[in-house]
C-alpha cells in the first residue's frame, strides 16, 4: 500500500508539474526590443501594473464576498456548562434549587436574507465597481505606455547622436592627420593642427558625456519596463529611419473627444456609483426582512457521565422585519449629502472637460511647433553636409582655409545633433498629443 501511494503521488506530480510551470510567467530577457516588445514586456512586468491587476482581483473577491450574503447563512453554537451551585428560585415564599448541575446545548441556525439595502446596493453596483477597477488598471497602463515610449525614443536617439559624434571624431582624426602632413611638408603652419586637435578633444569629451547619459537613460528605461537591473542594456533594434517614418503631419488634423479619455470614462463610472449611493440612502426607509430556522439539541443531567444520555431538543422558525422609525433626521441628512455629492460630480465633469481642452490645445501647439522645427532641421542637415563636402574639396585644392573646413564640420555636427533632438521632441510631443486625444491605448 505504501509503495502504491508513492507511485500514485509521483504520477500526479508528473502530470501536474508541466501545467503549473507552464502557467508561471517566464522572466526571460529580450533578444531584440522593438517599441511594441518593450511595451508588452513593461505591461507584463512593471510592479505598478502587477499591483493594479491584484487590485482588480481583490475588488472582484470583495464584490463576491458582499454578494455571498444572499445565500443562506448557517451557524452552529455549542456550549457545555457545570453549575457549582444550582440557581435558586422562590416558590410560595420558599427558596428552591432548580435545574440540574450539568447542561449542554448545540444549536443550528439558518438565516436567509430576503431584503436588505446593503445587499441591494452590492447587487446593483457590482458591475460598475469591477468596471472602475479595470479602468484604473487601464489608466495606469496608458501612463506606462507613454512613459516607456518616450524613454525608448530617448535611448534610441541618444545612441544615434553617439553615432554622429563617432563619425565626427573619425573626420576630425582624418583632418588632424592631413593637417600634420601638410605641416610636415611646410605647406601650412602649426595653427591648423592645433585647431584640429582642439576640435577633436571637444568631440571626444562630448562623446564621453553622451555615453554616460545613454547609460542613465538605459537604466531609466529598464526601471519603467520592470527589466532586471543586473542584466545588460535593453537591445533596441529600431533605427532613426524607422522612427522618421513615424513622423507625419496627420495627427494635426485630429480633434479631441472627451469620451475617448480614460479619465472621463472613470468619472462616468464614479457618477454611476454616486447615483447608486443616492438610491441606497433613500432605501433606508425600507424595512430589512429575513427568515430564520433554529434547531437546538439540549442535554441535561445531574450526573456528568450521563450528560449526553437524554436529549430535550427544541426548534423554531420565523420571519424578522426590522424598520427604524425615528433616527433624529439622520436619514434625511444622509440623502441630502449623497445628492450634493452627485451634484459635485457634475462640476468634476466641467473641470475635466476644461482640463482636456487645455491639454489638447497645448499638446497640439507643441507638436506642430516641434514638427515644424523637425522639417527645418532635417533640411539643415543636408545643406550642412553639402557645405562641408564642398569646403573639404576646396581646402584640398588650396582655395579655402582650414578654418573654413572646421567651421563647416562643426556646423554639420551641430545640425545632425539638433536634428536628432528635434526628432525626439516631435515623437515625444506626438505621444502627449495622442494621450490628450485619448487615442493612446495599452493594446499591444
Amino acid at each position: 500500500m505504501k509503495r502504491a501511494f508513492y507511485l500514485l503521488a509521483v504520477m500526479c506530480g508528473m502530470f501536474i508539474s508541466p501545467q503549473v510551470f507552464a502557467q508561471q510567467p517566464a522572466d526571460s530577457l529580450l533578444t531584440s526590443a522593438t517599441l511594441q516588445e518593450c511595451i508588452r514586456y513593461a505591461i507584463a512586468h512593471q510592479p505598478v501594473i502587477r499591483q493594479s491587476l491584484l487590485d482588480e482581483a481583490i475588488t472582484d473577491r470583495t464584490v463576491k464576498s458582499k454578494l455571498a450574503d444572499w445565500y443562506p447563512q448557517i451557524n452552529l453554537d455549542y456550549n457545555i456548562q457545570h453549575y457549582m451551585e444550582l440557581p435558586t428560585s422562590i416558590f410560595g415564599g420558599n427558596p428552591t434549587k432548580v435545574g440540574v448541575a450539568n447542561t449542554s446545548t448545540a444549536q443550528f441556525g439558518l438565516n436567509q436574507n430576503i431584503f436588505t439595502r446593503d445587499l441591494l446596493l452590492a447587487t446593483n453596483t457590482a458591475k460598475e465597481v469591477r468596471k472602475q477597477s479595470r479602468q484604473t488598471t487601464m489608466r495606469n497602463q496608458i501612463d506606462l505606455v507613454a512613459d516607456v515610449s518616450k524613454a525608448y525614443y530617448d535611448v534610441l536617439l541618444t545612441a544615434e547622436q553617439i553615432k554622429v559624434l563617432n563619425e565626427d571624431i573619425t573626420r576630425l582624426e582624418r583632418s588632424l592627420k592631413d593637417a600634420n602632413n601638410q605641416y610636415a611638408s611646410g605647406v601650412v603652419d602649426k595653427i591648423d593642427a592645433k585647431r584640429a586637435t582642439i576640435s577633436l578633444n571637444n568631440a571626444r569629451a562630448q562623446q564621453k558625456s553622451a555615453r554616460e547619459l545613454l547609460t542613465a537613460k538605459q537604466a531609466y528605461l529598464k526601471q519603467l519596463m520592470g527589466y532586471p537591473a543586473n542584466s545588460g542594456d535593453v537591445p533596441l533594434v529600431q533605427d532613426s529611419s524607422s522612427l522618421a517614418a513615424q513622423v507625419t503631419g496627420d495627427d494635426t488634423l485630429l480633434v479631441a473627444d472627451y469620451k475617448n479619455r480614460i479619465e472621463y470614462q472613470l468619472l462616468e463610472t464614479q457618477q454611476s456609483l454616486q447615483q447608486a449611493n443616492v438610491k441606497y440612502n433613500k432605501w433606508s426607509y425600507l424595512p430589512t426582512v429575513s427568515a430564520f430556522v433554529n434547531y437546538a439539541f439540549a442535554y441535561q443531567s445531574a450526573d456528568f457521565g450521563k450528560l449526553y444520555s437524554n436529549d430535550y431538543p427544541n426548534s423554531l422558525l420565523g420571519l424578522k422585519l426590522s424598520l427604524p422609525i425615528f433616527q433624529g433626521g439622520k436619514r434625511v441628512h444622509n440623502i441630502r449629502m449623497a445628492e450634493m455629492q452627485l451634484q459635485r460630480t457634475q462640476w468634476d465633469f466641467a473641470a475635466l472637460r476644461s482640463q482636456i481642452n487645455s491639454q489638447y490645445a497645448q499638446a497640439m501647439a507643441t507638436y506642430r511647433s516641434n514638427y515644424n522645427d523637425y522639417l527645418t532641421l532635417k533640411e539643415n542637415v543636408q545643406m550642412a553636409k553639402d557645405v562641408y563636402d564642398m569646403l573639404q574639396l576646396q581646402y584640398k585644392e588650396g582655395i579655402k582655409t582650414y578654418l573654413d573646413v572646421l567651421i563647416s564640420e562643426t556646423d554639420l555636427r551641430t545640425a545632425q545633433l539638433n536634428f536628432y533632438n528635434s526628432m525626439y521632441q516631435v515623437l515625444s510631443s506626438r505621444i502627449d498629443l495622442q494621450k490628450a486625444l485619448g487615442t493612446l491605448t495599452a493594446n499591444y
